[in-house]
């Protein structure tokens, strides 16, 4: 699937044979994401926003980032097929590097990564402060509602100006508006910045603010109306595991930059090495998308729960269904 040659074609033929173990390993390993992942994202996803949204009554502010962040999840999972199997992975030449389909899947790319680690963020700022002022519902279900709004919006406009470099990086020279933005290293410094530096300081200011919250014993901490003790755990996973699906594709993103910025001509070795690290980055970025659901069906306890109501749901059709005492004690607890 993947070469070590360059885009251009030169380098083929004369790979050694350690490059050709790594490509040969990557393509295994993308192949059956694709064959495997790939199903598993969209049923995960497409399932964990069913069962929340099919009883909204019983959602909780963790709910509502995770629907967020699982229908970036959808977006990527579509996405992946072809990403991992287009030009700049391997010989399948269906559209150009230029082309507006191109820059189109990056852009969208670029918005799922954007509303996939801004949830994440909020997610554990929102946490913080339901565990140091539970009675204020400060993060409460309908306020977070609005805030994944504001977080499509701003990935969306984050992602219109690098679009704009995307865009004038691949037009003739004579337009007159992108002769001072030809260069897709102000796009990548821009998706870093804010994707990535941004909401990684937010995460890490917010799990320094509760682990001190989770030291001091007070009477809040033994409060019913705080959220369940499982979704600490479910936080620290979630937030261990898309800072480090996504970290190598940000670095990737920061490498360009600063090789770019050096002002001097990148040999064969370096740009296969950087493209090869891409590669990498891209597939584990990815795989993110499947992970995440997992990690709320197999963490979250309020799952199966939620899970068999819609079975039953959709069981019963039109039909009125007997209530579920088990399904109301837990949503009344």
């Amino acid at each position: 699937m993947w070469t070590c040659g360059l885009p251009n074609g030169t380098g083929r033929g004369e790979d050694p044979p350690l490059c050709q173990h790594f490509h040969l390993v990557l393509s295994v390993c993308s192949l059956l994401y694709l064959v495997v992942g790939v199903p598993v994202g969209l049923g995960y996803n497409a399932l964990l926003v069913l069962v929340n949204l099919q009883d909204q009554s019983s959602m909780t502010m963790p709910d509502v980032y995770f629907v967020n962040m699982a229908v970036a999840g959808l977006a990527l999972s579509a996405l992946a097929p072809a990403q991992l199997l287009g030009p700049s992975a391997s010989g399948w030449v269906l559209w150009g590097f230029g082309s507006e389909l191109h820059v189109t899947l990056l852009v969208l790319f670029n918005v799922c990564s954007l509303v996939s680690m801004y949830s994440t963020a909020l997610l554990s700022l929102d946490y913080y402060i339901e565990r140091a002022l539970p009675r204020t519902y400060m993060a409460s279900v309908y306020n977070t509602r609005h805030v994944c709004g504001f977080v499509w919006g701003g990935a969306l406009l984050t992602s219109f100006s690098s679009l704009l470099f995307y865009v004038c990086s691949h037009v003739a020279a004579r337009v007159v508006e992108c002769a001072q933005m030809r260069h897709t290293q102000a796009a990548d410094a821009i998706v870093v910045v804010v994707g990535y530096l941004v909401p990684g300081l937010a995460v890490l200011h917010a799990l320094v603010l509760i682990s001190r919250v989770r030291k001091e014993d007070t009477p809040l901490d033994r409060d019913s109306g705080r959220l369940d003790p499982s979704v600490h755990r479910l936080l620290v996973a979630t937030v261990c595991t898309q800072f480090g699906l996504w970290t190598p594709h940000y670095l990737t993103l920061l490498g360009h930059t600063a090789l770019a910025l050096r002002g001097k001509p990148v040999d064969g070795q370096q740009l296969g090495v950087l493209l090869f690290a891409k590669d990498v980055s891209r597939f584990l970025a990815f795989s993110s998308s499947s992970v995440t659901p997992l990690l709320y069906r197999c963490i979250d306890r309020s799952f199966p729960g939620k899970l068999r109501r819609l079975i039953k749901k959709v069981r019963c059709g039109r039909q009125s269904c007997p209530t579920d005492q088990a399904g109301l004690q837990q949503v009344l607890a």
